[in-house]
Protein backbone atom coordinates (compact mmCIF):
# COMPACT_ATOMS: atom_id res chain seq x y z
CA UNK A 1 0.00 0.00 0.00
CA UNK A 2 2.99 2.25 -0.86
CA UNK A 3 0.85 4.44 -2.64
CA UNK A 4 -0.82 5.94 0.55
CA UNK A 5 2.45 6.32 2.40
CA UNK A 6 2.74 9.90 0.38
CA UNK A 7 -0.42 11.11 2.33
CA UNK A 8 -0.40 14.02 3.85
CA UNK A 9 -2.74 14.11 7.00
CA UNK A 10 -1.99 17.09 8.66
CA UNK A 11 -3.22 19.21 5.21
CA UNK A 12 -6.14 17.52 5.80
CA UNK A 13 -7.53 18.98 8.74
CA UNK A 14 -7.68 22.68 10.47
CA UNK A 15 -8.90 23.24 13.99
CA UNK A 16 -11.98 24.19 12.23
CA UNK A 17 -12.34 21.71 9.33
CA UNK A 18 -11.93 18.99 7.39
CA UNK A 19 -11.05 18.13 4.31
CA UNK A 20 -13.51 16.67 1.90
CA UNK A 21 -11.13 13.65 0.43
CA UNK A 22 -10.85 12.99 4.05
CA UNK A 23 -14.56 11.05 2.93
CA UNK A 24 -14.24 10.16 -0.37
CA UNK A 25 -11.00 9.07 -1.16
CA UNK A 26 -10.22 5.09 -0.81
CA UNK A 27 -6.32 5.76 -0.52
CA UNK A 28 -7.47 6.98 2.50
CA UNK A 29 -9.78 5.04 4.11
CA UNK A 30 -7.59 1.88 3.39
CA UNK A 31 -4.85 4.35 5.30
CA UNK A 32 -7.52 4.30 8.01
CA UNK A 33 -8.39 0.63 7.95
CA UNK A 34 -4.57 -0.05 8.54
CA UNK A 35 -3.51 3.00 11.07
CA UNK A 36 -7.02 3.43 12.75
CA UNK A 37 -9.24 -0.06 12.70
CA UNK A 38 -6.13 -2.08 12.99
CA UNK A 39 -4.62 -0.48 15.54
CA UNK A 40 -7.24 1.07 18.72
CA UNK A 41 -9.57 -1.20 20.57
CA UNK A 42 -12.41 -2.48 18.63
CA UNK A 43 -15.43 -3.70 19.83
CA UNK A 44 -16.49 -7.80 18.75
CA UNK A 45 -18.92 -8.72 20.79
CA UNK A 46 -20.91 -9.46 23.98
CA UNK A 47 -19.90 -12.46 26.23
CA UNK A 48 -23.57 -13.24 26.27
CA UNK A 49 -22.94 -14.37 22.79
CA UNK A 50 -20.99 -17.15 23.56
CA UNK A 51 -22.36 -18.47 26.88
CA UNK A 52 -21.16 -22.10 27.05
CA UNK A 53 -17.95 -23.33 26.36
CA UNK A 54 -17.60 -24.09 22.38
CA UNK A 55 -20.12 -21.03 21.31
CA UNK A 56 -18.63 -18.55 18.93
CA UNK A 57 -19.62 -15.37 16.84
CA UNK A 58 -17.66 -15.03 13.46
CA UNK A 59 -16.89 -10.95 12.99
CA UNK A 60 -14.68 -9.16 12.01
CA UNK A 61 -12.23 -6.15 12.94
CA UNK A 62 -11.70 -3.58 9.79
CA UNK A 63 -10.90 -6.02 7.81
CA UNK A 64 -9.36 -8.74 9.34
CA UNK A 65 -12.19 -11.99 10.01
CA UNK A 66 -12.01 -13.12 13.60
CA UNK A 67 -13.85 -15.54 16.05
CA UNK A 68 -15.20 -14.59 19.14
CA UNK A 69 -14.92 -17.81 21.18
CA UNK A 70 -15.62 -19.40 24.70
CA UNK A 71 -13.15 -22.28 25.52
CA UNK A 72 -14.09 -25.33 27.51
CA UNK A 73 -12.31 -23.54 30.91
CA UNK A 74 -14.45 -20.92 30.19
CA UNK A 75 -11.96 -18.38 29.18
CA UNK A 76 -13.28 -16.13 25.93
CA UNK A 77 -10.36 -15.86 22.72
CA UNK A 78 -10.36 -13.85 19.75
CA UNK A 79 -8.89 -16.13 17.03
CA UNK A 80 -8.07 -14.77 13.74
CA UNK A 81 -10.78 -16.87 11.24
CA UNK A 82 -7.83 -18.54 9.32
CA UNK A 83 -6.47 -22.29 9.30
CA UNK A 84 -2.86 -22.29 9.82
CA UNK A 85 -2.43 -24.75 6.92
CA UNK A 86 -3.80 -23.28 4.06
CA UNK A 87 -5.31 -20.46 4.79
CA UNK A 88 -9.24 -21.02 4.62
CA UNK A 89 -11.87 -19.36 7.11
CA UNK A 90 -12.81 -21.65 9.74
CA UNK A 91 -16.13 -20.54 10.17
CA UNK A 92 -18.13 -19.08 7.60
CA UNK A 93 -21.07 -18.42 9.34
CA UNK A 94 -22.34 -16.09 11.74
CA UNK A 95 -22.33 -18.25 15.18
CA UNK A 96 -22.70 -21.35 16.68
CA UNK A 97 -21.19 -24.44 18.80
CA UNK A 98 -18.58 -26.35 18.24
CA UNK A 99 -15.97 -29.19 20.36
CA UNK A 100 -13.34 -28.36 17.77
CA UNK A 101 -12.83 -25.99 14.85
CA UNK A 102 -12.41 -28.35 12.01
CA UNK A 103 -10.91 -26.86 8.36
CA UNK A 104 -13.44 -27.34 6.00
CA UNK A 105 -10.79 -27.46 3.16
CA UNK A 106 -7.98 -30.37 4.74
CA UNK A 107 -9.78 -30.74 7.44
CA UNK A 108 -7.20 -29.62 10.27
CA UNK A 109 -9.17 -29.48 14.23
CA UNK A 110 -8.10 -26.87 16.14
CA UNK A 111 -9.50 -26.37 19.84
CA UNK A 112 -11.52 -23.61 20.90
CA UNK A 113 -8.17 -21.52 21.97
CA UNK A 114 -6.56 -22.09 18.96
CA UNK A 115 -4.62 -25.01 19.76
CA UNK A 116 -3.98 -27.26 17.23
CA UNK A 117 -5.42 -31.25 17.57
CA UNK A 118 -5.06 -33.09 14.67
CA UNK A 119 -4.22 -33.65 11.11
CA UNK A 120 -5.21 -36.00 8.67
CA UNK A 121 -2.56 -38.07 7.73
CA UNK A 122 0.06 -36.36 9.65
CA UNK A 123 3.19 -38.18 8.71
CA UNK A 124 3.38 -35.95 5.63
CA UNK A 125 4.41 -33.82 7.61
CA UNK A 126 7.53 -35.65 9.52
CA UNK A 127 10.67 -33.74 10.16
CA UNK A 128 9.00 -30.08 8.42
CA UNK A 129 8.57 -28.79 11.75
CA UNK A 130 4.97 -27.74 10.48
CA UNK A 131 2.85 -30.39 12.65
CA UNK A 132 1.62 -30.39 16.15
CA UNK A 133 3.75 -28.65 19.01
CA UNK A 134 4.70 -25.63 16.85
CA UNK A 135 2.85 -22.51 17.95
CA UNK A 136 2.86 -21.12 14.90
CA UNK A 137 0.90 -23.70 13.21
CA UNK A 138 -2.01 -23.26 16.45
CA UNK A 139 -4.67 -20.92 15.09
CA UNK A 140 -3.27 -17.19 15.86
CA UNK A 141 -5.01 -15.11 18.43
CA UNK A 142 -5.48 -11.55 17.72
CA UNK A 143 -2.40 -9.64 19.86
CA UNK A 144 -4.82 -8.18 22.65
CA UNK A 145 -8.37 -8.27 23.56
CA UNK A 146 -10.06 -8.02 27.18
CA UNK A 147 -13.48 -7.30 28.41
CA UNK A 148 -15.30 -4.50 30.14
CA UNK A 149 -18.40 -5.96 31.99
CA UNK A 150 -19.40 -8.13 28.88
CA UNK A 151 -18.40 -5.89 26.49
CA UNK A 152 -15.36 -7.72 24.55
CA UNK A 153 -12.85 -5.21 22.54
CA UNK A 154 -9.95 -6.61 21.41
CA UNK A 155 -6.97 -4.39 19.10
CA UNK A 156 -4.87 -5.85 16.37
CA UNK A 157 -2.12 -4.21 17.87
CA UNK A 158 0.27 -5.52 20.76
CA UNK A 159 0.26 -1.63 21.84
CA UNK A 160 -1.36 0.76 23.36
CA UNK A 161 -3.04 1.73 26.97
CA UNK A 162 -5.53 -1.00 28.41
CA UNK A 163 -8.92 -1.29 27.73
CA UNK A 164 -9.99 0.19 31.13
CA UNK A 165 -8.00 3.33 30.64
CA UNK A 166 -8.80 3.50 27.12
CA UNK A 167 -12.29 3.87 27.63
CA UNK A 168 -12.15 6.62 30.32
CA UNK A 169 -14.79 8.85 31.11
CA UNK A 170 -17.40 6.21 28.41
CA UNK A 171 -17.15 3.22 30.84
CA UNK A 172 -19.55 4.93 32.76
CA UNK A 173 -22.26 4.56 30.34
CA UNK A 174 -21.63 0.90 30.11
CA UNK A 175 -21.69 0.77 33.92
CA UNK A 176 -24.95 2.62 33.84
CA UNK A 177 -26.29 0.38 31.26
CA UNK A 178 -25.21 -2.74 33.18
CA UNK A 179 -27.05 -1.89 36.44
CA UNK A 180 -30.13 -0.81 34.92
CA UNK A 181 -30.71 -4.98 34.92
CA UNK A 182 -32.30 -5.90 38.40
CA UNK A 183 -29.30 -8.95 38.25
CA UNK A 184 -26.47 -6.98 37.19
CA UNK A 185 -26.33 -8.31 33.87
CA UNK A 186 -27.48 -7.92 30.15
CA UNK A 187 -27.33 -10.53 27.47
CA UNK A 188 -27.73 -10.08 23.93
CA UNK A 189 -31.44 -10.80 22.99
CA UNK A 190 -32.78 -11.94 19.34
CA UNK A 191 -31.47 -11.23 16.47
CA UNK A 192 -29.47 -8.29 14.70
CA UNK A 193 -30.85 -5.90 12.43
CA UNK A 194 -27.60 -5.32 9.46
CA UNK A 195 -28.34 -1.94 7.55
CA UNK A 196 -25.85 -1.03 4.80
CA UNK A 197 -25.23 2.34 3.89
CA UNK A 198 -23.70 3.92 0.63
CA UNK A 199 -21.55 6.01 2.37
CA UNK A 200 -18.32 6.63 4.43
CA UNK A 201 -18.37 5.01 8.02
CA UNK A 202 -17.31 8.45 9.27
CA UNK A 203 -20.89 9.81 8.36
CA UNK A 204 -22.50 7.58 10.72
CA UNK A 205 -20.47 7.75 13.75
CA UNK A 206 -20.10 11.72 13.74
CA UNK A 207 -23.94 11.91 13.64
CA UNK A 208 -24.73 10.17 17.18
CA UNK A 209 -23.92 12.83 18.78
CA UNK A 210 -24.69 15.89 16.32
CA UNK A 211 -27.78 17.36 18.25
CA UNK A 212 -28.30 20.11 15.38
CA UNK A 213 -29.74 17.73 12.80
CA UNK A 214 -32.51 15.85 15.07
CA UNK A 215 -35.18 18.43 14.76
CA UNK A 216 -34.49 18.71 10.90
CA UNK A 217 -33.62 15.18 9.75
CA UNK A 218 -36.40 13.78 11.53
CA UNK A 219 -38.97 16.56 11.36
CA UNK A 220 -41.01 14.43 8.75
CA UNK A 221 -41.14 11.33 11.20
CA UNK A 222 -41.62 12.01 14.18
CA UNK A 223 -43.79 15.25 14.10
CA UNK A 224 -45.95 13.39 11.68
CA UNK A 225 -46.45 10.73 15.14
CA UNK A 226 -47.34 13.96 17.06
CA UNK A 227 -49.77 15.25 15.09
CA UNK A 228 -51.28 11.49 14.36
CA UNK A 229 -51.36 10.84 17.91
CA UNK A 230 -52.92 14.11 18.57
CA UNK A 231 -56.02 12.90 15.83
CA UNK A 232 -56.48 10.17 17.01
CA UNK A 233 -56.03 9.62 20.83
CA UNK A 234 -58.40 10.83 23.49
CA UNK A 235 -56.86 13.31 26.16
CA UNK A 236 -56.74 10.53 28.95
CA UNK A 237 -55.54 7.73 26.59
CA UNK A 238 -52.24 6.07 27.28
CA UNK A 239 -49.71 7.57 25.09
CA UNK A 240 -48.47 4.28 22.88
CA UNK A 241 -44.44 3.05 22.79
CA UNK A 242 -44.43 4.21 19.50
CA UNK A 243 -45.56 7.73 19.82
CA UNK A 244 -42.95 8.02 23.17
CA UNK A 245 -40.30 6.95 20.96
CA UNK A 246 -41.13 8.75 18.12
CA UNK A 247 -41.80 12.36 19.29
CA UNK A 248 -38.46 13.25 21.26
CA UNK A 249 -36.84 13.39 17.76
CA UNK A 250 -38.88 16.81 16.82
CA UNK A 251 -38.36 18.58 19.88
CA UNK A 252 -36.83 22.02 20.41
CA UNK A 253 -33.29 23.32 19.60
CA UNK A 254 -33.24 24.32 23.20
CA UNK A 255 -33.94 21.13 24.43
CA UNK A 256 -30.94 19.15 22.70
CA UNK A 257 -29.21 22.25 23.79
CA UNK A 258 -29.93 21.56 26.80
CA UNK A 259 -29.07 17.53 26.86
CA UNK A 260 -25.34 18.93 26.44
CA UNK A 261 -22.21 16.99 25.31
CA UNK A 262 -19.39 15.12 26.78
CA UNK A 263 -16.22 14.35 25.13
CA UNK A 264 -13.25 12.70 25.86
CA UNK A 265 -9.57 10.98 24.92
CA UNK A 266 -9.48 8.79 21.91
CA UNK A 267 -12.65 9.92 20.09
CA UNK A 268 -15.03 9.10 22.61
CA UNK A 269 -18.12 11.04 23.56
CA UNK A 270 -21.72 10.72 25.25
CA UNK A 271 -24.81 12.98 24.59
CA UNK A 272 -27.45 13.48 27.52
CA UNK A 273 -26.97 13.25 31.06
CA UNK A 274 -29.68 14.26 33.33
CA UNK A 275 -32.14 14.14 30.44
CA UNK A 276 -31.92 12.48 26.97
CA UNK A 277 -34.56 11.83 24.24
CA UNK A 278 -35.18 8.88 26.89
CA UNK A 279 -36.05 10.57 30.09
CA UNK A 280 -39.86 10.84 29.78
CA UNK A 281 -40.69 6.96 29.09
CA UNK A 282 -43.54 5.68 30.72
CA UNK A 283 -42.82 3.88 33.36
CA UNK A 284 -43.13 -0.25 33.16
CA UNK A 285 -44.94 -1.99 36.22
CA UNK A 286 -42.84 -3.76 38.50
CA UNK A 287 -39.09 -2.56 36.76
CA UNK A 288 -38.70 -0.11 39.83
CA UNK A 289 -39.64 -2.14 42.23
CA UNK A 290 -37.12 -4.91 40.76
CA UNK A 291 -34.26 -2.41 40.79
CA UNK A 292 -35.21 -0.94 44.38
CA UNK A 293 -34.97 -4.79 45.73
CA UNK A 294 -31.72 -5.29 44.27
CA UNK A 295 -29.85 -2.34 45.13
CA UNK A 296 -31.90 0.15 47.15
CA UNK A 297 -33.62 3.02 46.76
CA UNK A 298 -30.80 5.89 46.56
CA UNK A 299 -28.77 3.55 44.14
CA UNK A 300 -31.54 3.21 42.07
CA UNK A 301 -32.35 7.02 42.48
CA UNK A 302 -28.33 7.16 40.98
CA UNK A 303 -29.15 4.83 38.36
CA UNK A 304 -32.18 6.34 36.65
CA UNK A 305 -30.09 9.95 37.50
CA UNK A 306 -27.67 9.67 34.31
CA UNK A 307 -29.96 9.65 31.25
CA UNK A 308 -27.42 9.75 28.23
CA UNK A 309 -28.81 9.48 24.52
CA UNK A 310 -25.78 8.28 22.70
CA UNK A 311 -22.15 6.91 23.60
CA UNK A 312 -19.82 6.21 20.93
CA UNK A 313 -16.85 4.33 21.37
CA UNK A 314 -14.58 5.52 18.58
CA UNK A 315 -14.80 4.86 15.87
CA UNK A 316 -16.92 1.25 16.19
CA UNK A 317 -19.83 1.20 18.49
CA UNK A 318 -22.18 3.28 19.84
CA UNK A 319 -25.31 2.34 22.96
CA UNK A 320 -28.41 3.78 24.56
CA UNK A 321 -28.61 3.04 28.13
CA UNK A 322 -31.72 3.89 29.35
CA UNK A 323 -33.16 1.53 26.28
CA UNK A 324 -30.44 -1.33 26.13
CA UNK A 325 -29.49 -0.84 21.86
CA UNK A 326 -26.04 -1.18 20.61
CA UNK A 327 -24.85 -0.29 16.91
CA UNK A 328 -21.72 -2.00 15.10
CA UNK A 329 -20.28 0.10 12.78
CA UNK A 330 -18.58 -2.13 9.77
CA UNK A 331 -16.74 -0.29 7.07
CA UNK A 332 -16.97 -1.77 4.02
CA UNK A 333 -15.53 0.87 1.76
CA UNK A 334 -15.12 4.20 1.34
CA UNK A 335 -18.12 5.21 0.27
CA UNK A 336 -19.98 1.91 2.39
CA UNK A 337 -20.46 1.15 5.64
CA UNK A 338 -22.49 -2.01 7.26
CA UNK A 339 -24.52 -0.84 10.69
CA UNK A 340 -25.17 -3.55 12.65
CA UNK A 341 -28.22 -2.99 15.62
CA UNK A 342 -28.43 -5.27 18.84
CA UNK A 343 -30.97 -4.90 21.48
CA UNK A 344 -29.96 -6.39 24.97
CA UNK A 345 -31.98 -7.72 27.47
CA UNK A 346 -32.06 -6.45 31.47
CA UNK A 347 -31.54 -9.52 33.45
CA UNK A 348 -34.10 -9.59 36.30
CA UNK A 349 -36.36 -6.95 34.90
CA UNK A 350 -39.67 -7.36 33.57
CA UNK A 351 -40.11 -9.08 29.59
CA UNK A 352 -41.57 -5.15 28.97
CA UNK A 353 -38.86 -3.77 28.86
CA UNK A 354 -37.05 -6.11 26.01
CA UNK A 355 -40.36 -5.86 24.26
CA UNK A 356 -39.94 -1.94 24.31
CA UNK A 357 -36.34 -2.32 23.79
CA UNK A 358 -36.84 -4.24 19.84
CA UNK A 359 -39.73 -1.71 19.24
CA UNK A 360 -37.25 1.13 20.09
CA UNK A 361 -34.89 -0.72 17.65
CA UNK A 362 -36.91 -1.71 15.11
CA UNK A 363 -38.30 1.70 14.37
CA UNK A 364 -35.36 3.58 14.80
CA UNK A 365 -32.65 1.37 13.45
CA UNK A 366 -34.11 -1.10 10.83
CA UNK A 367 -33.69 -0.47 6.89
CA UNK A 368 -37.58 -0.54 7.38
CA UNK A 369 -38.13 1.69 9.71
CA UNK A 370 -38.92 5.88 9.68
CA UNK A 371 -36.26 7.31 11.33
CA UNK A 372 -32.84 5.55 10.56
CA UNK A 373 -34.21 5.85 6.41
CA UNK A 374 -34.13 9.83 7.46
CA UNK A 375 -30.34 9.91 8.24
CA UNK A 376 -29.65 7.41 5.84
CA UNK A 377 -30.96 10.14 3.12
CA UNK A 378 -28.84 12.54 4.60
CA UNK A 379 -25.55 10.35 4.56
CA UNK A 380 -26.03 9.49 0.91
CA UNK A 381 -26.61 13.45 0.20
CA UNK A 382 -23.24 13.90 1.80
CA UNK A 383 -21.14 11.26 0.14
CA UNK A 384 -22.88 12.81 -3.14
CA UNK A 385 -22.18 16.34 -2.22
CA UNK A 386 -18.48 16.29 -0.80
CA UNK A 387 -17.44 15.14 -4.96
CA UNK A 388 -19.03 18.54 -6.35
CA UNK A 389 -16.19 20.78 -6.74
CA UNK A 390 -16.84 24.30 -5.12
CA UNK A 391 -15.81 24.39 -1.39
CA UNK A 392 -12.68 21.77 -0.26
CA UNK A 393 -13.81 22.40 3.51
CA UNK A 394 -16.34 20.76 5.42
CA UNK A 395 -17.19 22.86 8.57
CA UNK A 396 -16.88 22.21 12.36
CA UNK A 397 -16.61 25.79 13.48
CA UNK A 398 -19.97 25.42 16.03
CA UNK A 399 -19.37 26.82 19.33
CA UNK A 400 -15.67 26.55 18.62
CA UNK A 401 -13.69 27.52 21.77
CA UNK A 402 -16.77 28.13 23.95
CA UNK A 403 -16.65 24.16 25.67
CA UNK A 404 -14.89 23.98 28.97
CA UNK A 405 -12.28 21.24 29.63
CA UNK A 406 -12.28 19.46 33.21
CA UNK A 407 -9.11 18.53 35.59
CA UNK A 408 -9.07 15.09 34.03
CA UNK A 409 -9.58 16.17 30.47
CA UNK A 410 -12.71 15.82 30.16
CA UNK A 411 -14.48 18.14 27.37
CA UNK A 412 -18.23 19.64 28.39
CA UNK A 413 -20.09 22.16 26.03
CA UNK A 414 -23.58 22.33 25.11
CA UNK A 415 -25.52 20.19 22.71
CA UNK A 416 -25.19 21.65 20.15
CA UNK A 417 -21.15 22.41 19.67
CA UNK A 418 -19.25 20.71 17.46
CA UNK A 419 -16.86 19.29 19.64
CA UNK A 420 -17.51 15.88 19.13
CA UNK A 421 -16.69 16.16 15.62
CA UNK A 422 -13.33 17.97 16.43
CA UNK A 423 -12.91 15.55 19.22
CA UNK A 424 -13.09 12.57 16.70
CA UNK A 425 -10.82 14.11 14.64
CA UNK A 426 -8.01 14.89 17.01
CA UNK A 427 -8.19 10.96 17.73
CA UNK A 428 -8.15 10.31 14.12
CA UNK A 429 -5.22 12.46 13.58
CA UNK A 430 -3.30 10.77 16.18
CA UNK A 431 -3.94 6.91 15.00
CA UNK A 432 -3.73 8.39 11.24
CA UNK A 433 -0.08 10.07 11.97
CA UNK A 434 1.20 7.82 15.21
CA UNK A 435 3.01 4.67 15.11
CA UNK A 436 0.56 2.61 17.75
CA UNK A 437 -2.58 2.25 19.28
Amino acid sequence: MSHTQTIDIDSLLHKDGVHRRVYTDPDIFDLEMDRLWHRTWIYVGHESQVKNPGDYFATTIGRQPVILVRHKDGAIHVLYNRCAHKGAELVGDTSGCVKAFRCGYHGWRFDTDGTLLTIPLEDGYKNTGFCRGNPDVNVQKVPRYASYRGFVFASLSPQGPDLKTWLGGVASSIDNMVERAPEGELEITGGVLRYVHDSNWKFFVENLNDLMHPMVTHQSSSQTARIVARRLMAKDDQVPWAVEIFSPFSNKYSFFEEMGLHAFAHGHSYSGGKISIHSAYSDIPGYVEALEEAYGTDKTLEIFSENRHNTVFYPSATIKGPIQTMRVVKPLAVDKTLIESWTFRLKGAPEAMTQRSILYCTLINSSANLVGPDDYEVYHRLQQGLQAEGADWVSMHRHMGEETVSADGTIEAEGTNDIVFRNQFKAWKHYMTAEGG
